[in-house]
């Protein structure tokens, strides 16, 4: 064939502009509305850095006006008195009730959480769904200081059983073990934010696991699998990025939880070896109890202490997200 034919016959193609051209021109095409739309939207992500940055930077001027006068090491320090000259405090004993506290409450509740949005989306009748989602969502909307009121007044007084029963077989542990009084421990305060947290993880699990591919559960069902079978190998695989997001966000709420805390807590600045034994504080806690009646130095140092509070949350959801991104697994879309 000749030269010139095959040229005539097969032309070059169109040389296409660069990526960024393209942007440029889509840029270019897209409506009025989408285009305020976007700056709306990017406006709204910028606000959020910047009210974000604005908070880091106040509390920490604010603590670093207080920890410059601390006689004490402020990470260490076993007592809290900003009155004295010199003052003296640390948040050693409010870092690990909030911690402890928040991982009780961790524990109880989202296996609990998970195991009742498995039976609402899997399990229970279609006339059972609804009442009972709408309970867990009323649930959700009982104010904190409810809470609080129901826990010091019926939760603990009914708790004197269980205590005595983990002190009789458990309290070899040291962990469980009870010297009687009324159970005002951080143990109770996890049982109390488990049931503050319960519905949030609840809702937001029930959500994930309603959105799992039919033909995933269809096709596990093909295959002779059971429908415990069908919940583990396709149901939870595709809602674990999900059910983590929901944890971060419950246990974002038991760690700034304040009222419930202190209306059930009898505080303390000592770390107690026995999770039952009446004692111990948290950051929202102290910062409420001790806020209205501080000195102007006394707020900075609770303002320091609320900084740590800040910076803890920060690593929590941040960690999370690592978790979630690391392995390409919890991602739904590859269940």
């Amino acid at each position: 064939m000749d030269i010139s034919t095959q040229s005539t016959q097969s032309p070059l193609p169109t040389p296409q502009p660069p990526p960024t051209e393209q942007r440029r021109a889509a840029r270019g095409a897209t409506r009025p509305g989408d285009r305020i739309f976007l700056g709306l939207s990017r406006g709204s992500g910028i606000l959020l850095l910047v009210i974000m940055a604005a908070i880091a930077v106040f509390l920490t001027y604010r603590a670093v006006l207080a920890i410059s006068e601390d006689e004490g090491n402020f990470l260490t320090t076993f007592e809290w008195n900003t009155n004295t000259v010199p003052p003296v405090f640390g948040i050693a004993v409010l870092a690990f009730g909030t911690i402890v506290s928040s991982i009780i409450a961790m524990v109880i509740a989202v296996p609990i959480a998970v195991a009742i949005a498995l039976f609402l989306t899997h399990y229970a009748p279609r006339r059972l769904r609804g009442p009972i989602a709408y309970v867990i969502d009323l649930l959700a909307a009982v104010p904190s200081i409810v809470y609080g009121l129901w826990g010091a007044m019926v939760l603990v007084p009914h708790l004197t059983g269980l205590f005595g029963w983990l002190d009789a077989y458990l309290g070899w542990t040291g962990i469980f073990s009870w010297e009687g009084g009324a159970p005002r421990s951080m143990f109770t305060v996890g049982i109390l934010l488990a049931i503050m947290i319960l519905p949030i993880i609840t809702n937001v699990s029930r959500e994930v696991f309603r959105q799992v591919p039919q033909m995933h559960e269809e096709a596990a069902l093909a295959l002779g699998a059971t429908r415990w079978e069908v919940i583990r190998m396709a149901v939870i695989p595709f809602g674990r990025s999900g059910v983590i997001s929901a944890s971060m966000l419950g246990l974002g709420r038991a760690l700034g939880e304040t009222m419930a805390v202190a209306t059930v807590l009898s505080p303390d600045f000592i770390i107690h070896g026995s999770l039952l034994n009446p004692g111990g504080g948290t950051f929202a806690q102290n910062i409420a109890s001790k806020f209205s009646e501080a000195t102007e130095f006394g707020r900075d140092a609770l303002i320091a202490s609320g900084l740590v509070l800040f910076v803890i949350t920060l690593l929590v959801n941040g960690a999370a997200r690592a978790i979630i991104a690391r392995r390409k697994e919890y991602s739904g879309a590859n269940a």
